[in-house]
């Protein structure tokens, strides 16, 4: 039987000295190995032995020897960093093969020495990178990027890094390398360090789009911020927050550790700073002729990678805010970056000064996500609140911004009362809308100045044209691709919307709790905590929900409620909101929600029908405004109310449909007949005249321009500059015919509609006159001489339609007719003496025969125009009665005899009252001097109203003492006929 020569056992410092010579790949006894790796350290050998130590390796010598590795110069292909990498690496393998060892001691020793090994390779890792001069380094100078990044792109590596062609360049981090690198350092130590990494992370996404690769940068970041020296040296490096005389909005945006992140984007910039790759040309090129499940990819794509993008940086932030050591310069560097972009406030606005819009839009996606803990449902965390919040710190100034209502001096004096010492914050506001709203508009303007060109073309072929359209067509592209990305970014992402949404409403229940909660009436005073809010708290609310209405869906599942009562509450309180083209937005925003135009009509409808404050007092508040908006204080005024007017003209015809809306506004009519409604009815008839005037006057230059461009050989002498500007101008008459006409017809019809059962206010002694010259002026134009001068080839297209309005005209005077119960209205209609005339009368109704209109109406049209006839001639007997009138008995302003005269308290000139209070309507001044004026501040003048009615009576009694005279003279002079014959048969 052979018997077998049992293996000898290593002992403890033999396995040391084999382990310790894999880890560090170094010997101290000179043989030739197969490991080219493998270093003879001759220099550490000899002074070991010198010093009578054996020639091993043991943990009394690590460290030494790691030195000695370090120090020389061998022929290596690893650099310092990479042999210490290493050392970490072949330590954790080691460690994997000594716990299988059986006998625990040993077991427990060797771990013991790989766990120093593997600490040694971190220190002097750390040690490398704080001081590369340290050891050489031949390949030191071939890259300026910190080796360190490689190995936390691996260890934050994921599947989608394919995505934009990220990759960490093959290397890999040990496990537990990095975590120890960071973890177990002192912040001295690391400080160099991290600076470089963070600059490096900055550099690389610099450039960086959408569909860049900005994942693996975004992770390593975060990653790093995870240790606490990590998110102290990145809060204190000196690109945290750049300084420097000349730091604008987009320096900081570009030069600060977190400004390339928040400036990767979808979203087109400057040529300058455009990223790459391109987002506008790899997904939306040609996108007119691609196919609609294409465009569909691409929006979910950016979608996307944007939300990766937006929760990355909100992980960021939070950590940071989380942590009290780092908290304030989050907030310092929020602020700065809001501080150095006030411009973006502006109308016009420099790109080259300003940060890209992608950077706030990205910022507002990051803060909604911060302040998500806020936004629960039902508000509950509303009233932790403090109201003089956003006034406190140094950080934001709020109280130079324009107040919902209070004076700059009234906020100062609000806040110095019981003012703390603490911080504000602010929300971000965002100019998206505004942004994408011009390029929509530049893309119309490209389009319609293309056709014209190509019209042109057809008509004289030019080279130069040709260029231009060429021109023209390639600017089209661009901003459509631009229009998308918006689209992509913004319109589509719907998760974005309903945070932004779900954080307006919390704003809007906070800042209703200031002055007791939804109820009307609005207490009398407003509370300072509201008239001091900014202004652009509210206008963000308006501007959001006017931009989410216009986008498919976007409101669905949202609740509105909270939203339309503070509309509603607010829009006709210029006690609370102070600036009247705020209240107007809040009408843009219901004109928006109409049932017809929402797209989810039970959903809106809702807010309209069933809604307690919307029941009891929408209508009275769209009259109010309707009127208040006639004085804005701007100088553009008299063109932006009619705007203004349209969208609550909409609104209104609306609610007349509605049956609760229509008592609700009757009952207005009934109560407010010489006050809000009597306003609103004078305004309305002002912009009926005004609009339907500039209409038929333009159509007259429109048809002036149509016999230039007919007469081709005329035409074509002209030079291309010529004929371009006259189309140009053709095209704008018509867009400016088209907007007046249709609000001229607006107005007629809710005149039309509403006279059908309100006639009490029109037939007022201030107002009836005013009625029947309006509609006597609108049956001239419309069947006077002059009509065949007006007619158009196309009179839809300009929203014209004179059939339809000559029938309204007529169905208000019918209204009127059937109302005047104290026969009134013929008279008032037979005053005006520039457009009344008895024939127009007898012409419209044969156009409405012609046309087959409802003969009773006709039939009743036709009895008004004999009471009209007959009225007429009365008043012409009452004049010639009278006679030479005194002057002191006619009305100054319209030369009339006074009936009810009234002394002007300023001014001291007496009026007639119907003719004063008309003027008021319109104008609360006293005509004599501009001295306010209100009609409760008349003073009757009784004497003088005594004596012009004993005047009329002594002319009555004159006439009829010569008609007695004559009738006597008469009698005498012609015998009774029956009496008589005659001589001649």
């Amino acid at each position: 039987m052979a018997t077998t020569t049992a293996k000898p056992q290593r002992s403890p410092e033999e396995i040391e000295d084999i382990i310790l010579r894999k880890i560090f790949l170094v010997t101290l006894i000179d043989s030739m190995g197969n490991d080219t790796r493998v270093v003879y350290l001759e220099m550490t050998a000899a002074e070991i032995l010198s010093e009578g130590g054996e020639l091993r390796l043991s943990r009394d010598v690590m460290e030494r020897v790691l030195v000695d590795r370090l120090s020389g110069n061998f022929t290596s292909a690893e650099t310092p960093f990479q042999y210490l990498v290493g050392i970490y690496r072949r330590a954790y393998e080691e460690g994997k093969k000594i716990a299988n060892m059986k006998d625990k001691t040993v077991r427990a020793q060797m771990e013991l020495v790989v766990n120093q090994a593997k600490k040694l390779a971190v220190s002097y890792c750390r040690i490398h990178l704080g001081n590369p001069d340290m050891f050489a380094d031949s390949q030191r100078d071939k890259s300026n990027v910190s080796p360190l990044l490689p190995l936390i792109f691996s260890e934050v590596s994921s599947s989608i890094d394919t995505f934009g062609g990220g990759s960490s360049g093959g290397a890999s981090s040990p496990p537990g390398f990095l975590d120890e690198l960071f973890r177990d350092s002192d912040y001295d130590s690391m400080e160099t360090i991290l600076k470089q990494l963070y600059e490096d992370l900055r550099g690389t996404v610099l450039k960086c789009s959408a569909l860049g690769n900005f994942q693996q940068p975004l992770r390593a970041l975060m990653y790093l911020i995870s240790f606490p020296v990590g998110a102290k040296a990145l809060v204190n490096h000196q690109w945290w927050i750049p300084k420097g005389f000349f730091i604008n909005g987009r320096a900081i945006e570009m030069t600060s550790i977190l400004g390339p992140f928040f400036h990767i984007s979808a979203l087109p910039d400057q040529s300058f700073y455009k990223s790459q790759p391109d987002v506008g040309e790899q997904c939306f090129m040609d996108s007119s002729t691609r196919r609609p499940a294409d465009l569909l990819s691409s929006f979910a794509t950016i979608k996307s990678v944007m939300n990766n993008l937006y929760d990355g940086l909100a992980e960021i932030l939070r950590s940071l805010l989380k942590n009290t050591n780092t908290r304030e310069n989050v907030l310092q560097y929020i602020a700065e970056v809001i501080n150095k972009n006030a411009s973006r406030a502006h109308i016009q606005v420099d790109p080259m000064s300003s940060a890209s819009s992608g950077m706030f839009v990205n910022l507002s996606a990051v803060m909604l996500r911060l302040c998500e803990p806020f936004l629960d449902a039902n508000s509950t965390k509303k009233d932790k609140i403090d109201p003089k919040y956003v006034f406190y710190g140094s950080r934001l100034d709020f109280k130079e911004l324009t107040a919902l209502h209070a004076s700059s001096e009234e906020v100062t004096e609000w806040l110095n009362k019981n003012k703390p010492n603490n911080e504000e914050n602010r929300l971000l506001q965002s100019q998206e809308t505004t942004n994408f709203k011009h390029l929509v508009q530049d893309i119309q303007r490209c389009e319609d100045n293309l056709a014209t060109l190509k019209t042109m073309q057809e008509q004289t072929p030019s080279p130069r044209v040709a260029q231009e359209i060429a021109r023209l067509e390639k600017e089209i592209e661009t901003l459509t691709q631009e229009k998308l990305c918006y689209e992509a970014q913004i319109l589509r992402d719907g998760g974005l919307l309903q945070q932004a949404l779900s954080f307006y409403q919390l704003m809007v229940v906070w800042l209703v709790s200031r002055i007791g909660g939804f109820k009307m009436p609005l207490p009398q005073s407003c509370p300072m905590e509201f008239a001091c809010m900014p202004e652009h708290f509210v206008e963000d609310v308006m501007e959001l929900l006017i931009f989410a209405s216009r986008i498919p869906r976007a409101l669905d599942g949202v609740k509105l409620d909270d939203f339309m009562n503070f509309i509603i509450m607010f829009m006709a309180s210029p006690e609370y909101i102070r600036n009247p083209y705020l209240r107007a937005k809040m009408v843009e925003v219901l004109n928006c929600w109409m049932p017809c135009r929402s797209g989810s009509s039970s959903a809106t409808s809702t807010l309209f029908e069933g809604h307690q404050l919307s029941v009891q007092y929408l209508v009275k508040n769209l009259l109010k405004l309707y009127v208040d908006i006639e004085f804005t204080g701007s100088h553009t005024q008299f063109y932006d109310k009619f705007n203004i007017r349209h969208n609550i003209a909409e609104l209104l015809e609306y609610l007349w449909q509605v049956p609760v809306h229509q008592n609700a506004w009757k009952q207005i009519a009934k109560e407010e007949e010489k006050g809000v409604y009597l306003n609103f009815l004078n305004f309305l008839i002002n912009d009926s005249i005004f609009l339907l005037d500039e209409s038929l006057n333009k159509i007259l230059e429109l048809k002036e321009l149509e016999a230039e461009m007919a007469n081709t050989t005329e035409w074509e002498q002209r030079s291309a500059q010529e004929r371009q500007e006259r189309t140009r101008l053709f095209h704008s008459q018509e867009n400016i015919i088209k907007i007046d006409m249709k609000l001229a017809m607006e107005d007629v019809s809710m005149l039309a509609f509403t006279t059908e059962q309100i006639t009490a206010p029109f037939l007022l002694p201030e107002m009836v006159e005013r009625v029947g010259s309006m509609l006597n002026y609108f049956l001239l134009q419309l069947v006077g001489p002059q009509r065949k001068s007006l007619s158009l080839k196309d009179p839809e297209k300009y929203e014209f339609r004179p059939k339809q309005l000559l029938k309204q005209i007529v169905n208000i005077y019918v209204h009127l007719a059937r109302g005047d119960h104290e026969n009134i209205f013929p008279s008032a209609i037979t005053k005006d003496g520039r457009s009344y005339n008895d024939q127009l009368f007898t012409e419209a109704a044969n156009v409405l025969r012609r046309i087959g209109e409802d003969p009773r109406m006709i039939q009743a049209f036709d009895d008004l125009g004999k009471k009209a006839r007959s009225a007429a001639s009365e008043a012409m007997d009452a004049e010639a009665i009278l006679g030479d009138i005194p002057d002191e008995f006619l009305d100054p302003i319209q030369y009339t005899l006074m009936k009810d005269p009234v002394i002007l308290p300023s001014s001291r000139i007496i009026v007639d009252r119907p003719v004063i209070q008309r003027h008021l309507l319109s104008d609360p001044t006293d005509p004599f001097n501009r001295s306010h004026l209100t009609p409760d501040m008349l003073i009757p003048d009784t004497e003088l109203k005594q004596k012009i009615e004993e005047f009329v009576r002594s002319q009555q009694r004159k006439q009829e003492d010569l008609s007695m005279q004559s009738s006597s003279k008469s009698s005498i002079q012609s015998p009774d006929a029956t009496s008589t014959r005659p001589l001649i048969d």
